[in-house]
């Protein structure tokens, strides 16, 4: 498991360097962390699946992120140069914390809806569930809110 506060500090350098950073980005960043991988206990989905990282981001997921980047190449270049990689590579999730913190707040940069407030436990949830984990994931808005109090507050 990853220090709770070893991890916020990662998350905002690495959102910092792109230009993404708040309070409330890595509020969400690190709930996505304790509900996807108990902040770092698994690097790989469990049963098989394709999931990688501390945030659990899937292959085809971030191809469509990358491929975003692929038109953006100043936002492209700051995450490649931060990160300490010469490419945008899937693989790179499972071991480059850096790099999938930045490719988490891509993700969550592309939805057009206002990201919940730093104090709102159960918005950040919902918020979850609806654009990062979809109705059709397992995961709950339930644990995320059990997660984000277990290992994030």
């Amino acid at each position: 498991m990853i220090d709770r506060t070893q991890l916020s500090n990662l998350i905002d350098k690495a959102t910092g360097a792109i230009g993404m950073q708040s309070p409330a980005a890595t509020a969400l960043i690190l709930g996505t962390a304790a509900q996807e991988s108990r902040m770092g206990c698994f690097m790989r989905q469990l049963g098989g699946g394709p999931a990688l990282g501390i945030f659990q981001m899937e292959p085809r997921t971030f191809e469509y992120h990358a491929k975003y980047l692929n038109k953006r190449p100043a936002l492209k270049a700051a995450i490649l140069e931060f990160c300490g990689v010469t490419e945008l590579k899937a693989d790179f999730l499972e071991w480059n914390n850096a790099f999938a913190a930045c490719m988490t707040r891509v993700h969550y940069y592309r939805i057009r809806k206002p990201l919940p407030s730093v104090d709102d436990v159960a918005g950040m949830a919902a918020y979850w569930k609806k654009y990062y984990n979809s109705v059709l994931g397992k995961g709950t808005e339930i644990e995320f809110v059990k997660n984000y109090y277990l290992y994030v507050l």
